[in-house]
């Protein structure tokens, strides 16, 4: 399958052509990606589903330049991709808030690093800060909030830089059913109103169809794209959406895909 065939006729703002990863693990060496190419229009929301092992987050840290791609490349707006930059805003599991900064603090950190001046700071800390719903938590120390809270703030935080590209890796992955429920909503209201390019990996496949325009379906060992599926669902996203038929076909297609594959070889050795 070519995963270009059901892509959208927009031009792409990341573009992924024939990327191969590979580590080496003693003496054995191992294919994290194998030949992927993958297309993201500008503020299209793209999430990312597959086994474990399938290189969803490799993927990511080469958008991020974070890892370089053994072969292939990775653009974004038609330049190659060469380490981290300030278009691309990368939100992770953990946090990694400064524990003795308010919300509204954490959130000026990246604009006062830029130079930003201290009103200007202000003003766009405190507009994502009520994006995301945290106004009354703004003078609040992270150690007060609930993980979603801080979630958010750290969501708040990277919108404030005005990246073009969010790229976020199970964000949501430590947090409770319910919480992750409620953020979901709360980011698909967020991307609404700010509307970035967003590629979101995640190991949840209703995570995965709710978010998304599209899901991307990784098969593991070598880690490579299985299906791409095309999310043609309302928004505003809300639970009557969730629970729509319409939902339910989506979904199970997706758990298919992600749970009935053959798997893969083992990894090769250099020998």
């Amino acid at each position: 399958m070519n995963p270009r065939s059901t892509q959208t006729a927009r031009p792409a703002k990341i573009a992924v052509t024939g990327v191969t990863k590979t580590f080496t693990l003693g003496r054995d060496r191992f294919v994290a990606l194998d030949d992927v190419s993958l297309d993201i229009a500008d503020n299209e929301f793209v999430t990312v589903v597959g086994p474990s092992g399938c290189g969803k987050s490799t993927l990511l840290n080469i958008l991020a330049g974070l890892e370089e791609p053994t072969s292939g490349s990775a653009l974004v707006d038609g330049v190659p991709v060469a380490g981290p930059g300030p278009e691309r805003g990368v939100i992770f599991q953990q946090y990694a808030l400064f524990p003795w900064l308010s919300v509204r603090k954490n959130v000026e950190f990246g604009l006062k690093i830029a130079g930003v001046p201290k009103k200007e700071r202000r003003e766009r800390a405190d507009y994502f800060i009520d994006v995301v719903g945290l106004t009354d938590f703004a003078d609040v120390l992270p150690k007060a909030l609930s993980g979603g809270m801080r979630q958010r703030c750290a969501i708040a935080r990277a919108y404030a830089v005005d990246p073009e590209i969010l790229l976020m890796d199970e964000p949501f992955g430590a947090l409770d059913a319910l919480t992750r429920v409620k953020l979901q909503e709360q980011l698909l209201r967020a991307w609404g109103r700010e509307r970035r390019t967003v590629l979101f990996i995640t190991h949840d496949v209703d995570e995965a169809v709710f978010l998304a325009n599209r899901v991307v379906v990784m098969a593991s060992r070598p880690g490579r794209v299985f299906d791409v599926v095309e999310v043609d669902l309302p928004h505003l996203r809300t639970e009557e959406v969730r629970l729509s038929p319409e939902f339910t076909v989506l979904r199970n297609r997706v758990w298919n895909s992600v749970y009935h594959q053959e798997p893969g070889p083992a990894p090769s050795t250099t020998d």
